[in-house]
């Protein structure tokens, strides 16, 4: 039986990945249905609340987390609830577009580089590194040969990360293609909501099975000791949100943050603040 989450939603590094296998609808070590779910999160939110304030005061490590999904499957959502319990000074968030011409005059990890939290701070990326062998490979944008270089560029930049003290979350938000056609239609039912729709997004959902595939690979290639990917179940939208803010919960308890405590004189200071007579 799985001991934390981590556990429950790692793909293990190093063997085969069969996203076909997996229940997008799944509800692993949920604390139950939805509200009492929802109650689980916000107790876990005060906790990562308190610990992120540490790991901000301490400013000694720092916390990526990578968000990585189909067309709706709710990286937006995640960063609005899960990234939301913080406080947004100790956040820094990153969306990563379509490469400009500068990016593309470098290294595909070039802007990913410059994008990196500072110390004492957590990092979200919507969207990542990763899609240099996501939208690159499935609209082959480079040759089979460049794609499969950066598999091993990827595993060896994110194992830099972790040597020089980056936590790493990567969470792969696994939506079913039924889900994502209830999402995309209600969008259209919603006038206030057709500014999020994409026409472009109907022609890349005409390549699921590309994408999936694509997925698997990197998926297979990239969860390595250091830098583990965790196959997030994401039908459920509640239960989406409070995995991953758990899989960060249990990040950052596990680098234990501490408060500095700087050599004051507390009785003095006090003292001088007192009213006067």
């Amino acid at each position: 039986m799985a001991k934390s989450l981590r556990d429950a939603l790692r793909v293990p590094p190093g063997e085969p990945v069969d996203l076909a296998g997996l229940d997008p609808r799944a509800t692993p070590l949920a604390p139950g249905g939805k509200r009492k779910t929802a109650d689980a999160m916000a107790a876990d939110g005060a906790e990562l609340a308190r610990l992120q304030e540490a790991l901000f005061a301490s400013g000694d490590r720092r916390v990526l987390v990578v968000l990585q999904g189909m067309d709706t499957s709710g990286k937006g959502g995640v960063i609005e609830h899960v990234i939301g319990l913080v406080n947004p000074q100790g956040v820094h968030i990153h969306s990563f577009k379509k490469p400009t011409a500068q990016e593309l005059r470098h290294h595909f990890l070039w802007r990913v580089r410059r994008a990196l939290p500072e110390p004492g701070m957590i990092g979200i990326f919507d969207r990542s590194h990763y899609e240099d062998v996501l939208v690159v490979r499935v609209h082959r944008l480079a040759t089979p040969e460049v794609v499969e270089k950066r598999y091993g560029e990827i595993a060896r930049f994110e194992a830099g990360l972790a040597d020089q003290g980056y936590a790493l979350v990567k969470c792969f938000l696994d939506i079913s293609y039924d889900e994502q056609r209830e999402r995309l239609l209600a969008r259209l039912e919603d006038p206030d909501k057709h500014w999020k729709f994409n026409e472009g997004d109907l022609a890349e959902r005409q390549r699921w099975g590309d994408y999936q595939e694509a997925y698997r690979i990197a998926l297979e290639r990239c969860s390595t000791p250091q830098a583990p990917w965790y196959a997030v179940p994401a039908d459920r939208k509640w239960y989406r949100n409070w995995a991953i803010g758990r899989l960060l919960l249990e990040t950052v308890r596990e680098l234990d943050p501490r408060f500095p405590h700087p050599d004051l004189d507390v009785k003095a200071l006090t003292k001088a603040l007192a009213p006067p007579n």
